[in-house]
């Protein structure tokens, strides 16, 4: 139930803070070059920037908070696109059609899409969540173990949409990362995989792995190019083409929606968020689309679909931690450890009583969204200039940006480490036809899916029964076959079409 007299309120204190608004923009630009710096998240960049907002109001500590939020949100679509390497997990599906854009000259179209996408997807998730937020809060803490463990398998079903040309390859490579993910000590205490290297018992440290096999093995392959873009004619800034781009996402407005949808939902699940939404959306809408074999190639479709899913993301874990006090992942951490700061504690109770202060962080976030597309086409401009530097200079400033990056992750030596290792993987994955994006799925789902998987089990005592006890585990699973289905009858009218076409084409 929306509370009029609590918007206007909310109304009432962001115009009377103008200290509040005066931190969005350095909070935004803040998150654009962190979110576009490979291997240092978000997360820490809140991190550093947190004993700052002890000197702060709570409602300007917050707004500047999640501007850096906002910021990274598009940031880490930047080096996907221009350089191929997913900074963190939530731009990994940006890669798929954004590099391939970039390598064909199509850089500015590409993050003009990917702004666009991403500002509206946030925009989308923040109107979902102004809505729906205490209904959604209920849906929340409905999910247990048995749900988290559908929607993981649901990821899964992603390796058949990156298969590439062989689907048995792509079932191999799913299974060596899903392999890979279950690597250390699981959660009833088994150590797996770990060849007595202590810094293994957590597992592989996921982002120096991706940045391995998704960036560096890729740089190897441009040792002989002299530019990431080959044709000097296309290297060039250009604000139309970055224009034309914005209308290339709005000539997609269901994919827009629907990845928007998936990223609301998905981020709202502690634990989950945009690591896998973005990969949900971008194979749900490859699995629909009349051409799914221009996916992988430089189709913006692919990259709507996973930057309005990725931002949205942000909405959904804002919802988990306004409604609940549940962190959804490391950046809204750091925001309930600014509510600490201010001693104010996050959930039911603070949006019963602070109705005010809540409604005007989501108009906060409103604002921000529009912000960020004026802040965003500034950094486009700037970021882009990446493609009129020879590789010679590039590749091997790349490498050190990434080896520092690795290493940022947690201070040690196994960050770089496990960078040069999953880039020799890559690399050969590569040269012999594996899909690298199914090993880096199953890197990301082995260890939720085992984790979730031991957790229901222990809840249900074995029995298959406990399922229908589920219905949101019972829902999760229909949703997954109406999408398996769309996708089969996708698949038999586009056969029948060729067919058609090519009748029609033997009949003259």
């Amino acid at each position: 139930m929306i509370d009029m007299i609590a918007i206007n309120e909310a109304f009432q204190l962001l115009m009377s803070s103008p200290e509040a608004w005066m931190w969005v923009i350095p909070g935004i630009v803040i998150g654009l070059v962190f979110g576009a710096m490979p291997g240092i998240s978000i997360t820490m960049a809140m991190a550093i920037f947190l004993p700052a907002t002890l000197y702060m109001d709570f409602l300007p500590a917050i707004i500047f908070l999640t501007a850096m939020y906002t910021g990274a949100g598009f940031g880490g679509s930047v080096p996907a696109i221009l350089m191929n390497i997913p900074g963190t997990s939530s731009a990994v599906a940006t890669t798929f059609d954004g590099y391939p854009m970039a390598r064909d000259g199509r850089h500015n179209e590409a993050m003009g899409v990917a702004l666009t996408a991403s500002v509206f997807g946030m925009l989308l998730s923040y109107t979902v969540l102004f809505l729906i937020i205490s209904p959604l809060a209920d849906i929340v803490l409905g999910i247990g173990p048995l749900e988290m463990l559908v929607i993981a398998l649901w990821g899964i079903l992603l390796l058949g949409s990156l298969a590439g040309k062989y689907m048995s390859r792509g079932i191999l490579a799913g299974v060596f990362g899903l392999l890979l993910g279950t690597v250390g000590m699981n959660t009833a205490g088994y150590m797996r995989g770990t060849m007595g290297v202590p810094w293994l018992l957590d597992g592989i440290p996921v982002v120096p792995a991706m940045m391995g096999l998704l960036a560096a093995s890729q740089l190897f392959n441009l040792v002989n190019a002299k530019f990431l873009v080959e044709d000097e004619s296309k290297r060039g800034i250009n604000g139309r083409k970055i224009l034309y781009g914005f209308k290339q996402a709005f000539k997609h407005p269901f994919v827009i929606l629907r990845g928007s949808f998936i990223g609301v939902f998905i981020g709202a699940i502690p634990g989950v968020g945009s690591s896998i939404s973005n990969l949900l959306s971008y194979a749900t809408t490859k699995r629909g689309d009349d051409n799914p074999e221009s996916f992988g190639k430089g189709n913006p479709k692919g990259v709507v679909a996973a930057e309005s899913a990725n931002s949205s993301s942000e909405g959904g874990a804002m919802a988990t931690m306004l409604a609940l006090g549940i962190p959804g992942g490391g950046a809204t951490a750091i925001l309930l450890a600014a509510f600490a700061m201010h001693n104010i504690v996050g959930g039911p109770s603070f949006i019963a009583n602070n109705q005010d202060i809540v409604y005007a962080i989501l108009f906060a976030n409103f604002a921000q969204g529009f912000l960020l597309l004026l802040a965003g086409l500034g950094f486009v401009f700037i970021a882009s200039s990446v493609v009129r530097v020879p590789l010679r200079y590039l590749v091997p400033t790349v490498l050190v940006v990434a080896c520092f990056g690795a290493y940022a992750v947690d201070g040690t030596i196994a960050g770089p480490i496990t960078l040069f290792v999953f880039s020799v993987i890559g690399w050969m994955m590569a040269r012999y036809g594996y899909p690298v994006a199914a090993v880096v799925v199953g890197l990301l789902l082995g260890r939720l899916v085992e984790t979730e998987l031991l957790r229901t089990n222990q809840v249900s005592g074995g029995d298959f029964a406990y399922l229908l006890e589920r219905p949101a585990a019972i829902a999760i699973i229909m949703v997954i076959v109406g999408s398996m289905a769309f996708t089969a009858w996708a698949k038999r009218r586009r056969r029948r079409r060729t067919m058609l076409a090519a009748s029609v084409q033997n009949g003259n």
